[in-house]
């Protein structure tokens, strides 16, 4: 079977940070802070979701894409 070297990579650090935690979730994410707050102004902080503008909520309300009613069409 294939085996993804980036995956694998990802796999083997995440064992490694493991086990320098002894295998405890509080510490992995008491170091990840450590590390975090040592980096400063390099981390990218996230952007706030958009809000949502009027015609995302009328498309939203609408249904399927490109419908124009919501009643059956009379048959011809």
């Amino acid at each position: 079977m294939w085996e993804d070297p980036i995956v694998a990579e990802v796999h083997r650090t995440r064992e490694k940070l493991a086990a320098e935690c002894n295998y405890n979730v509080a510490a992995f994410f008491a170091d990840v802070r450590k590390r975090q707050a040592s980096l400063g102004n390099r981390l990218v902080r996230p952007r706030r979701p958009a809000e949502p503008t009027a015609e995302a909520d009328r498309s939203r309300r609408s249904g399927s894409p490109g419908s124009t009613s919501s009643e059956a069409a009379p048959a011809a």
